[in-house]
C-alpha cells in the first residue's frame, strides 16, 4: 500500500535558538579535503593525493545533550520513580510498541504563551475533532511555539500541559505524547512568574511530574505539526538506544496510508 511520510522532527544544527544558551549543541564539520591526510595515514605509504580525487571522507564531531533536537524523554528524566513507587525506566527500557502507534493531534495554537492546558481543554479539543481516545495512541500537541522554532523567543513560546491534562491522557492508556514546544510543560519563564506569585512548588514541571504516578514518555521539539490532520496517521518515534539515559534523539515521522 502506498504511503506518505511527513517529517515531524527538527534537525540538529549549530547557532539555532532552540535551547537555552548553556544547552546548545556544537557540531564540527570536517570535509573530504580535511580528512584526506588522516585517511592516508591508515595505509602506510599512501599519499593523500593518491586517494580517489584526493578526497577522504566527510565526518562530524558532535557535543550534544540527549535533550537537544527532537527527542523522546523517558520516565527517568521526570523522576526517579514512576507508577507510584516503581523505579522509573530509562530510554533503553522504553517498550518499543509505545513508539509506533496511531497519532492524534490537538490544536492548541490559540492558547497564549505560558498558558497551562487543562483536562477540560483536552476533552473539548477531542470533542471538536470528533475523536474518541484509545489506549497507546500518541497524542501530539500543536502549540504556538512551532511557528517560532529558530527564533530567539522559541524557548519561551507556546502553551504547556498541566498535571491534570497529562493525567487525563495517561489514565486513558496514552503512554507517549509530544509537543512542538521546547518543553511539555509551560515555558519556565512563565512558570517562574507563577511560582513567585504563589510560592507553590507543585506548579514547577507539573506535566512532567505526572510521570511519578503513571509512567509515560513525551517527545519535545516536534516540527510541522500544522501539516497534520487531527487523526488518521501513524507516528514512529523510536529513540536512539543510550544505556541508562533519560532521553534519546528520534527522527519522528507521521505516516499516512494512501488509497
Amino acid at each position: 500500500m502506498p504511503r506518505r511520510l511527513i517529517d515531524i522532527s527538527n534537525a540538529l544544527e549549530n547557532d539555532v535558538p532552540a535551547d537555552p544558551p548553556l544547552q546548545k549543541p556544537t557540531i564540527i564539520y570536517r570535509n573530504h579535503q580535511e580528512t584526506a591526510p588522516f585517511v592516508a595515514s591508515l595505509f602506510p605509504g599512501l599519499k593523500p593525493e593518491e586517494l580517489p580525487d584526493g578526497q577522504g571522507w566527510a565526518v562530524e564531531e558532535v557535543r550534544i545533550s540527549t535533550h537537544n533536537g527532537t527527542h523522546l524523554d523517558a520516565p527517568w528524566h521526570f523522576h526517579a520513580t514512576m507508577n507510584r513507587g516503581e523505579r522509573a525506566i530509562t530510554i533503553d527500557e522504553v517498550p518499543l510498541d509505545w513508539c509506533l502507534q496511531p497519532g492524534v493531534k490537538l490544536d492548541f495554537r490559540h492558547f497564549p504563551d505560558g498558558y497551562v492546558a487543562t483536562a477540560a481543554d483536552v476533552e473539548a479539543e477531542l470533542t471538536r475533532i470528533g475523536h474518541e481516545l484509545r489506549p497507546l495512541e500518541i497524542v501530539l500537541v500543536n502549540t504556538a511555539a512551532g511557528a517560532r522554532y529558530g527564533q530567539e523567543d522559541y524557548v519561551s513560546s507556546g502553551c504547556g500541559m498541566g498535571y491534570a491534562a497529562t493525567m487525563w491522557l495517561l489514565e486513558r492508556g496514552v503512554r507517549v505524547t509530544g509537543t512542538d514546544g521546547w518543553s511539555w510543560d509551560a515555558p519556565f519563564v512563565h512558570t517562574a512568574k507563577r511560582f513567585a506569585e504563589t510560592g507553590d512548588a507543585s506548579l514547577i514541571w507539573e506535566g512532567h511530574k505526572a510521570g511519578r504516578h503513571i509512567g509515560y514518555c513525551h517527545i519535545e521539539k516536534l516540527h510541522n505539526l500544522e501539516q497534520l490532520p487531527p487523526d488518521g496517521f501513524m507516528v514512529s518515534c523510536f529513540p536512539v538506544k543510550i544505556r541508562a539515559a533519560s532521553a534519546g534523539w528520534t527522527r519522528a515521522v507521521a505516516i499516512f496510508d494512501e488509497p
